[in-house]
C-alpha cells in the first residue's frame, strides 16, 4: 500500500471510531443528569443535609453532565475502539503476533474497568468520608459540579491505569527487558515506588494514598506471578510460528 492508502485507512478506521462513539453518546445523552448524579453519589449521600453541590459557571449544569456522557461513551465504545485500531496494524504483523494481541487487549481493556470499578465502589467512600469530616471553622464545605467531575475522571485514569501493571509487567519480561528474578530483587523498591507514586497522584490523605499503593504492589505481585509461566508459553509458540514461517 502507498502512504496515500495507509493514511486513507487511518481515516476510515478513525471515522468508525467516532462514530461508534457518537452512536453510545446518542443514546446515553438523554439520561446525562442521571449519570452525573450516580457518579456524584458518593460524595452527595456524605455531605449534610443542608449542603449541596454547586455550579460557579452559567453553563456548568448543562455542560458538565453532557461531558460526563461523552467521557463515558468513549469508555463504553473502547471495545469498537480497539477493533479499529487492531483492524489497522493486524496486516503488518506475523500471525503469531496477532494471536498475542488480541488476549492482550482484551485483558487490558477488563483490567482498566476493574481500575475504574474499584475506585468507585472502594476509593470514593472512604476518601470522601475523610474530606467531608475535616471541618474549618467559618468554612462552608460545598464542592463545585465541573471541578468534582475533573477530579473523579482523574482518579478514573489513575486507577485504571494502575491496573494495567501486570499487562506491562508480563509484556517487558515477554520482550526480555527485564527478567523476573531481576524483578524478584527489587521488590522493596518496588514497594517503597508504590507508596511513593500513591502520594503523588492522590489526594494528600494517608488513606488515599495506601488504597492506591497497596492494589499497585499486589498487581506487581500478579503481574510477576503470571509473568514466570506465560512468557515462557508465549516463547514457546513464538518460536513456533517463527519456525514454521521460515519454513
Amino acid at each position: 500500500m502507498t502512504l496515500f492508502s495507509h493514511l486513507s485507512e487511518l481515516r476510515n478506521r478513525l471515522l468508525h471510531a467516532a462514530i461508534s462513539i457518537l452512536v453510545v453518546f446518542l443514546g446515553l445523552v438523554y439520561f446525562s443528569n442521571d449519570i452525573y448524579e450516580f457518579i456524584a453519589a458518593p460524595l452527595i449521600e456524605r455531605l449534610d443535609n443542608d449542603t449541596t453541590m454547586i455550579a460557579t459557571n452559567v453553563t456548568s449544569p448543562l455542560l458538565t453532565p453532557l461531558k460526563l456522557t461523552l467521557v463515558l461513551s468513549i469508555f463504553i465504545s473502547i471495545v469498537p475502539i480497539m477493533y479499529q485500531i487492531w483492524a489497522f496494524i493486524a496486516p503488518s504483523l506475523y500471525r503469531h503476533e496477532r494471536n498475542l494481541i488480541i488476549p492482550v487487549v482484551l485483558l487490558s481493556t477488563l483490567l482498566f474497568y476493574c481500575g475504574v470499578a474499584f475506585a468507585y465502589f472502594i476509593i470514593f467512600p472512604i476518601m470522601f468520608t475523610f474530606f467531608t469530616q475535616i471541618s474549618i471553622e467559618n468554612v462552608k464545605f460545598t464542592i463545585d459540579i465541573s471541578n468534582y467531575l475533573d477530579f473523579v475522571l482523574a482518579l478514573f485514569l489513575i486507577f485504571g491505569v494502575a491496573f494495567q501493571i501486570p499487562v506491562a509487567i508480563t509484556i517487558l519480561c515477554w520482550t526480555d527487558i527485564f527478567k523476573p528474578k531481576n524483578l524478584q530483587e527489587k521488590r522493596p523498591y518496588i514497594l517503597v515506588s508504590s507508596f511513593v507514586i500513591g502520594m503523588l497522584l492522590t489526594p494528600p490523605d494517608i488513606i488515599s494514598q495506601t488504597l492506591l499503593a497497596i492494589p499497585m504492589y499486589l498487581l506487581f505481585e500478579i503481574g510477576l506471578l503470571s509473568s514466570k509461566f506465560i512468557t515462557k508459553r508465549l516463547k514457546k509458540i513464538s518460536s513456533s510460528f517463527v519456525y514454521l514461517n521460515l519454513k
